[in-house]
């Protein structure tokens, strides 16, 4: 993800991300989230605008404040200065499978135009496949979060228009597919990529642009997507971050630059 501002006031595509991540959240909301940028937007909201949000890992870690991000759930770095270490059930189960979760921030290899997400297994070509993780809780917070909001690359393969692994629902084939089939949950609400933000048609339930990042055009936006899309003229530009948010992002958040230096 390039320098997207120039020169050495610049800052890189994934801080961009960052800040439209932390945007989505409010003060006083429980988020559960994934680690990387998901991890990094949710503790900017914090020491930010939104110092009352119950911050969750789907391990059972309640509001940590790391110095350090780690590398995944089990890194204990992540748990720092936690007010409280549950488990995975407390967590996935009473606050989640009880409605009480407001925002489920997920990374994903694939999104289809509904929001539904593979985090499990890609094609490598000539019959072979890469697996990932899978589900973890995607699945989960997929299903029963009031929102979902997910962070992607911005490629055709990547932003595509069938999955090769349906691991977490989204707005499943759209329009009201969720209510049909019993999802409790809102679904997707937002999908950051590097290069803009996708909300959801409100009755189709498809994705649609509402912002570019700085620097990108709407041809290179069509391009990315593996799926024909309609990107209005007067598309905003994504907020770039504030000096203030690239100050904690890189001094106190992330300063080994492991999520948002690239």
């Amino acid at each position: 993800m390039r320098d997207a501002g120039g020169g050495g006031n610049g800052f890189t595509m994934a801080e961009v991300m960052v800040a439209a991540g932390a945007r989505e959240i409010a003060d006083g909301q429980v988020v559960v989230v994934g680690i990387g940028i998901p991890l990094v937007s949710a503790v900017l909201a914090k020491r930010t605008h939104a110092p009352n949000m119950t911050l969750l890992l789907e391990l059972g870690v309640v509001d940590s404040d790391p110095r350090q991000l780690g590398v995944g759930n089990a890194d204990a770095r992540i748990w720092e200065r936690a007010t409280a270490f549950t488990s995975t059930l407390d967590v996935m189960g009473t606050v989640l499978h009880r409605g009480l979760v407001d925002i489920g921030f997920l990374g994903a290899l694939e999104v289809d135009p509904y929001g539904n997400m593979n985090s499990t297994e890609v094609p490598l070509g000539g019959g072979r496949i890469r697996r990932f993780g899978g589900s973890g809780g995607g699945n989960d917070m997929a299903s029963l979060a009031r929102r979902t909001i997910i962070i992607a690359r911005h490629e055709p393969r990547k932003i595509c228009a069938t999955l090769y692994h349906n691991t977490s629902p989204g707005h499943l084939e759209g329009g009201d597919a969720r209510r049909r089939a019993g999802l409790p949950g809102g679904g997707p609400w937002r999908v950051i990529t590097d290069k803009g933000v996708f909300g959801f048609h409100p009755e189709t339930r498809r994705m649609v642009p509402l912002s570019l990042h700085p620097g990108i055009t709407a041809e290179a936006f069509r391009e990315a997507t593996g799926f024909p899309l309609e990107v209005p003229p007067d598309l905003p530009v994504t907020p770039a971050p504030t000096t203030a948010q690239l100050k904690l992002i890189r001094e106190e958040i992330d300063p080994g630059r492991a999520f948002t230096g690239a």
